[in-house]
């Protein structure tokens, strides 16, 4: 345990570097959301076409380990709704609720740290998790917030959803590596330089923009968001450990799939939550007590799975 806290210990430094500096005002909010920007659009892209490019598209997809991510999480998501609505929540904001349940910050911290601690075997089992926690989930909560707001669901609402799957630079960049490793296209010395030095800042900019996000969070209507920090960190690796064990996963997929299952919520969460309107404060506090709570809760993950 000693060992695993003091291998992830660095990547929650720089986590903790991000809120100070934000906290003191020498790194202004503007620059939170830039540095954000710059890490979405190009580090983190060329990081994960990089890696897609170096894998075998048939040896990506298990279709095993996708059911048992999608089942488990299916699982975690809709007692989110139950007990959303057991509280008298409408359908919106109890989706809302249940997908801070079940949606991990993998883009920025899960393909970092997780690929660094566990080796690039874990790379396609981290990208097959991003990939349905983006296509499957993230596009279930915005047009079930359209149809009932809109007493149904329209085609109009189904387009934009469409095109902004279409356009998100992670599903571009995953995507377009897969083509070029699937094509056999050779990679050329500078351009693999290229993409090296561009995605190695991926890393040390995702973790300390995600610290600087935190610093302007305030701790409010903590019942609720502590539910759903313990959904997030414990209901969700296990209702996924239990799928990956009955259907039989490899056991090292299975591991990564459960430590990026036990991922804090994400901060894209709390975006979705900004640009509907619904729940912002819960989403906010539950990003904050999750990732801190992370601390400790994601080493102890990786001992009981020993990955």
């Amino acid at each position: 345990m000693l060992e695993i806290l003091l291998k992830t210990l660095p990547f929650f430094g720089l986590i903790g570097l991000g809120w100070a500096a934000a906290a003191m005002r020498f790194f202004p909010p503007e620059g939170a959301a830039w540095l954000t920007r710059f890490v979405f659009y190009f580090a983190l892209s060329a990081m994960l076409f990089r890696f897609a490019a170096g894998i075998d598209l048939g040896a990506l997809f298990d279709l095993r380990f996708a059911l048992a991510y999608l089942g488990g999480s299916a699982v975690v998501w809709a007692a989110g709704i139950a007990v959303a609505r057991a509280r008298g929540l409408g359908l919106a904001e109890a989706a809302m609720e249940a997908q801070c349940c079940m949606i991990g910050n993998t883009g920025f911290l899960g393909v970092p740290m997780l690929v660094v601690l566990l080796g690039e075997r874990a790379v396609g089992p981290v990208l097959m998790v991003l990939t349905i926690d983006m296509l499957v989930f993230s596009t279930l909560i915005t047009l079930i917030v359209h149809a009932s707001r809109h007493g149904g669901l329209r085609v109009a609402a189904v387009l934009p959803v469409l095109r902004g799957i279409a356009a998100n630079p992670m599903i571009l960049a995953m995507v377009a590596g897969l083509a070029w490793g699937g094509l056999a296209l050779p990679m050329p010395a500078p351009l693999d330089e290229f993409l090296a030095l561009l995605g190695a800042a991926a890393t040390p900019g995702a973790l300390f923009a995600i610290g600087a996000s935190l610093a302007g969070r305030s701790l409010a209507r903590l019942a609720p968001a502590g539910w759903l920090s313990f959904a997030k960190l414990g209901l969700h690796p296990l209702a996924v450990g239990l799928a990956a064990w009955a259907l039989r996963v490899d056991p090292f997929a299975a591991g990564v799939m459960v430590v990026a299952a036990g991922l804090p919520v994400a901060g894209n969460v709390y975006i979705l939550a900004q640009h509907f309107g619904i729940a912002q404060q819960r989403v906010s506090t539950a990003i904050l007590i999750s990732t801190a709570a992370s601390i400790v809760t994601l080493p102890l993950l990786m001992v009981l799975i020993g990955v």
